[in-house]
């Protein structure tokens, strides 16, 4: 599952470079696309701001199939203290825009998987596909509102993997 997990994660990458390009973080003194797979980075003790964080959080499988399929939860969280110019006053028009951001990203709903231990990328055989997003409410913690989007990402296996 681990080459449709990091499919899954460079689609969605490449897809807000496109949609916005502003969308930043700063980690290890690297700019990069805001958006980081919690498992692949140190520990943090608090989630970052502005920045979509992706948690794989469970693992199911179909083996009754021509090709066994593995499907993997992933939890997508974000949260915001709104623009300094105003004060955090827009807290709620930036947590909106990162909705209508992660819609986007995740249209279509596939990709191409990839393996990406070979430099480059190599194609496999197969897609990755995911449902849509079920988007939870939102939370409140302090001056920060933040959200998640739950979303199940699916994979057939190949011969290797």
């Amino acid at each position: 599952m681990q080459n449709a997990k990091d499919s899954f994660y460079m689609a969605l990458r490449a897809r807000l470079m496109a949609i916005n390009p502003e969308r930043t973080i700063l980690l290890r003194g690297a700019v990069r696309p805001g958006i980081l797979v919690e498992e692949a980075e140190a520990p943090f003790s608090q989630l970052p701001n502005d920045v979509f964080v992706l948690r794989w959080t469970g693992l199911a499988t179909d083996v009754d199939l021509a090709s066994a399929m593995a499907a993997e939860q992933c939890e997508i969280t974000y949260q915001t203290c709104g623009t300094q110019s105003f004060g955090g006053l827009d807290r709620g028009r930036v947590l909106s825009a990162m909705d209508e951001e992660l819609m986007a990203m995740l249209q279509p709903f596939y990709t191409p998987k990839l393996d990406y231990t070979a430099t480059p990328a190599a194609a496999m055989l197969t897609q990755v596909f995911w449902d849509e997003p079920a988007f939870g409410p939102t939370a409140i913690n302090r001056d920060r509102l933040g959200r998640s989007a739950s979303v199940m990402v699916y994979s057939y296996q190949e011969p290797g993997e």
